[in-house]
């Protein structure tokens, strides 16, 4: 009689080896844990100082890259709630480092930039993240920005990916 329980394993021309569904990439997860705590580690000790978190960090980052983006865009990049942007924002208000501002056309927009304090914050965290991606990206040799770029737009969720990548296209625009 035919043991029904046994699973036949099929391969997709996709897969590879270690990398069946079944099987977690344990060394990927793990290294992208451990990446992404040092990526933030080097602004964390900036931003204590002056009594701010990662929150802080991401709206800095994004209103920097976007000057005049409306809280509601803010609002679907960081995928938080409104009652925790309200206070990162509230502090980041506060204390000298973003301006909100009415819309012109429709004056219940709320439109967000930074002050040359906020800038002057936000260049110097991305220049500690730069300096290590610059490390990483040195030591892979030619080619190696381009694939990393590659992969982390891979790890995006598909249907989300041509938004995200818009946007930092965006960011770069308005950057220059």
């Amino acid at each position: 009689m035919t043991d029904i329980n046994v699973l036949t394993e099929t391969k997709s021309p996709a897969s590879s080896g270690a990398s069946q569904l079944n099987e977690p990439l344990w060394d990927l997860i793990e290294l992208l844990f451990f990446a992404y705590r040092d990526f933030v580690g080097d602004p964390d000790e900036v931003l204590i100082k002056l009594s701010f978190g990662r929150a802080h960090h991401r709206v800095l980052h994004f209103v920097n890259r976007n000057p005049g983006m409306k809280v509601a865009e803010l609002l679907d990049i960081l995928r938080i709630t409104k009652q925790s942007l309200g206070r990162v924002l509230k502090q980041l208000i506060d204390q000298g480092y973003v301006l909100q501002r009415e819309g012109a056309q429709d004056r219940r927009q709320r439109l967000l930039y930074v002050t040359p304090k906020g800038e002057q914050l936000a260049l110097k965290l991305a220049t500690l993240q730069t300096e290590r991606l610059s490390r990483a990206v040195a030591e892979l040799g030619p080619g190696a920005h381009e694939a990393a770029r590659r992969f982390l737009a891979a790890v995006i969720d598909t249907e989300n990916r041509d938004a995200v990548l818009r946007q930092i296209a965006r960011g770069n625009r308005k950057a220059r």
